[in-house]
């Protein structure tokens, strides 16, 4: 048995001995009393890590070559040329061929949502312009294409994802023009 497998069968043991032991509690939680007062959100607000180039780089970039890629390939005849557990490659991945296309799908449509937290800064320091409204329009734009992609990738067409990837450049293409492809290059991004 590989690691990961006994690794994933030791983490099951684990969550229903705890089930059964009564250390964790499958019920539905119990509602707050009428009597006690208000309750205190503990969910922390979202929090920018990474520069917008930073993003960019580790999630959009990528996410949109495995969608490009199935515009004239077919993601199901990527094979692994080892352990796809430890492929660095997502289409020849664990959840390769087409569940890659739809994950880097879904993956730039939730990636728009860190696109709008306050706080995130271009590679030059300057702000994001989350509350410009063609921000918004933009992100927008990139979210709606990522679903579009994930539609396509679900029906398993080259062609409806010729149609995805043209509406992914598009959205890519909206907000560089804009607030990445500046005159005065770097420096000036981001206003």
């Amino acid at each position: 048995m590989r690691f990961h497998t006994a690794f994933v069968v030791m983490l099951v043991c684990l969550f229903v001995a705890a089930l059964s032991s009564g250390s964790v509690n499958a019920q539905e939680p119990s509602k707050p009393s009428v009597h006690a007062g208000p309750q205190k959100s503990t969910t922390p607000a979202p929090q920018a890590s990474a520069n917008l180039a930073q993003l960019m780089r580790a999630i959009m970039f990528p996410n949109s070559n495995v969608i490009f890629f199935a515009q004239d390939k077919n993601p199901a005849e990527v094979k692994s040329a080892g352990d796809p557990s430890l492929a660095t490659d997502p289409l020849s991945g664990t959840f390769g061929g087409w569940a890659a296309v739809e994950n880097s799908s879904l993956a730039l449509a939730e990636a728009a949502n860190l696109l709008t937290i306050p706080g995130r800064v271009c590679s030059n320091g300057r702000a994001v312009p989350v509350k410009n409204p063609d921000w918004l329009k933009f992100v927008q734009g990139l979210r709606e294409a990522g679903m579009a992609s994930y539609k396509a990738a679900q029906a398993k067409s080259n062609d409806k994802m010729l149609d995805a990837a043209d509406a992914v450049t598009t959205a890519c293409s909206n907000c560089h023009d804009r607030y990445r492809e500046k005159p005065g290059g770097i420096a000036d991004r981001c206003i």
